[in-house]
């Protein structure tokens, strides 16, 4: 599989700033800073970390969920996308 090498340089940064963020939660939490404060910041690197993983599965949907001919039943099909398998990704980032 290969991803798109632009987008996944996104998703790089975006996975950086989120674990900068996730440090700084750890560090709030450490210096006994206020229950909302904690939680504010908890919730952006949540939503860094889904958006992360939709632009993962965006970018790399078609190489990722179909099925190439030759493992169905049927070969001589066109690839087609495995809608369970996706549905199974994006409820997992749920």
């Amino acid at each position: 599989m290969e991803l798109d090498p632009a987008e996944m340089t996104k998703v790089g940064n975006r996975l950086k700033r989120a674990q900068g963020q996730l440090t700084a939660v750890i560090r709030m939490i450490d210096e006994g800073s206020s229950c909302e404060d904690v939680v504010v910041q908890l919730s952006a690197v949540s939503r860094a970390l889904d958006r992360a993983g939709f632009a993962i599965i965006a970018s790399g949907m078609k190489q990722c969920l179909t099925r190439p001919p030759g493992t169905d039943e049927d070969a001589d099909q066109d690839p087609t996308l495995d809608v369970a398998k996706l549905e199974k990704l994006f409820l997992s980032l749920a």
